[in-house]
């Protein structure tokens, strides 16, 4: 009678294994749908800009990185040709550092901001984006969306560059420089560009993460990562 029950339970328990384990195949390596896949690549996209912000919103995250942003030639032009007037001596070093930290305090804010323009965007062909370059996903994204990051962003990267006191900083060295005789006159404001910069290397790292997810098993941390990705695999 024993040997009946146990045997009864093993057969039910060996029933109930191998269904659990048929839906866990089954949603792991059936076919995503188109749906599934958008989702999927929007995922991805928010786990890039979540490590991409954390990274970049520490101390050095753009300042010593492969990320850093550079002044640009016009800039290179003014900075050199204040060096021989006191007060400016060292004024591209300071500029260029507090440009940098201006873009990593920014960067604590740009999670949502990224988030929101993520969530919103429609994929046109979830399916050629899934199959197509390593970072397909995030071209799209820049594409649509950074027109708007820009504007959203802007006033964010302005906030921050005035608590590190830059934009004052170049403003005043650019009007020293306008003064000049003989120079073709320069524009103060540091803001646009260094937003532009910012977002280059937010998006860089976005890349880089999607890049991750597609080819690291791994780095794919839910169900959904790994059944849409999965069909990439297989390409």
């Amino acid at each position: 009678m024993i040997q009946r029950i146990f045997f009864t339970v093993a057969l039910a328990f060996l029933a109930f294994s191998c269904d659990t384990l048929s839906k866990l195949v089954t949603s792991v390596y059936s076919e995503p749908t188109e749906a599934e896949i958008g989702s999927g690549l929007k995922e991805a996209l928010e786990v890039g800009i979540g490590k991409g912000s954390d990274v970049l919103s520490q101390v050095d995250g753009y300042f010593k990185s492969p990320y850093k942003i550079l002044l640009p030639e016009e800039a290179r032009k003014i900075t050199n040709k204040l060096k021989n007037i006191p007060g400016f001596s060292d004024l591209e070093n300071v500029i260029l550092e507090k440009i940098n930290r201006g873009a990593e305090d920014a960067a604590k804010q740009a999670k949502p901001i990224f988030v929101n323009a993520i969530r919103a965007i429609t994929f046109s062909d979830v399916l050629n984006i899934l199959m197509g370059s390593q970072d397909a996903a995030t071209q799209f994204l820049q594409r649509g969306t950074n027109d708007q990051l820009y504007t959203t962003f802007s006033p964010v990267i302005n906030t921050s560059l005035d608590k590190f006191e830059a934009r004052k900083i170049w403003s005043d060295a650019v009007k020293v420089y306008n003064k000049i005789p003989l120079i073709d006159k320069a524009n103060p404001d540091l803001g646009d560009y260094v937003t532009r910069e910012a977002l280059k290397g937010m998006f860089a790292m976005v890349a880089k993460e999607e890049q991750n997810i597609r080819t690291n098993v791994s780095a794919r941390g839910s169900e959904l990562l790994r059944k849409v990705f999965a069909k990439q695999d297989k390409k």
